[in-house]
C-alpha cells in the first residue's frame, strides 16, 4: 500500500496541525495496518507549496494492491481514481454521494494539476495552511467519488471550496475533514 483516503478526522476539521500534523496522521494511521515503515505525506496543497510535490514520483497501489496512478503525470491526468480504488488504511470504501452520510468532500487545497492555490487578498484555500477550524475559513476540495456539484465535479483534488474549516461545516457540504496520503515514492530506475 502507497496510497490511502484517511479513515477519519483527526479532530479539528481542517485544524490538522499544519503539514507536519497531517503527515504526522498519515503515518499514525499506516503503522495501524502495518504500513508505517514507510515515509508518508498527506496530499495537501499551502499557500507556499504544491500538494504534488510531497508525494514523490509513483506509483501508488491502494491496500487492496491495485494501483491507482503510475506517476505523476497519470495521477493528475488519466488515473484510476474511484470511489472503489480509493480505500482507506484500512481497505474499506468510503462512502459518497447518494451514501448515508456522505464523506465524498476530500481536503487539498490544490489545482486539479496538484498545485497551491495561493491566496488572493480575501481567500485563502487551505484554511490558513491547515490550522485553522474556523468557521469564517475555507479549503479547497476534491469529490473521490467523481460526481456531485462545484465547479469540477468529476475532480477528485478540485471539485470546489468548502463552507468553512471547522467539522460541522465540513460535514454540511459532504465531507469529513478526510485527506489522502501517499508513500512517498521513487520510480524505479531502469
Amino acid at each position: 500500500m502507497t496510497f490511502f483516503l484517511t479513515s477519519q478526522n483527526p479532530g479539528s476539521g481542517a485544524d490538522l496541525g499544519g503539514l507536519e500534523g497531517a503527515d504526522a496522521w498519515c503515518a499514525q494511521l499506516a503503522d495501524s495496518v502495518g504500513a508505517g515503515d514507510q515515509t508518508w505525506h498527506a496530499y495537501l496543497s499551502t499557500t507556499t507549496e504544491n500538494a504534488r510535490d510531497r508525494i514523490g514520483s509513483g506509483p501508488w497501489h491502494n491496500a487492496a494492491g491495485v494501483e491507482v496512478a503510475a506517476d505523476l503525470d497519470a495521477l493528475h491526468g488519466e488515473n484510476n481514481l474511484t470511489k472503489e480504488t480509493q480505500l482507506t488504511e484500512r481497505g474499506e470504501i468510503v462512502k459518497g454521494r447518494g451514501d448515508s452520510p456522505n464523506r465524498h468532500d476530500i481536503l487539498t487545497g490544490s489545482t486539479s494539476a496538484g498545485m497551491s492555490n495561493g491566496t488572493s487578498e480575501d481567500q485563502d484555500f487551505t484554511c490558513s495552511d491547515w490550522t485553522s477550524s474556523a468557521d469564517d475559513g475555507s479549503a479547497i476540495v476534491g469529490h473521490h467519488d467523481r460526481t456531485g456539484g462545484g465547479a469540477d465535479p468529476t475532480s477528485w483534488n478540485a471539485a470546489h471550496a468548502s463552507r468553512g474549516c471547522g467539522l460541522a461545516n465540513l460535514q454540511s457540504t459532504g465531507g469529513d475533514g478526510l485527506f489522502y496520503c501517499f508513500a512517498v515514492t521513487t520510480a524505479a530506475v531502469p
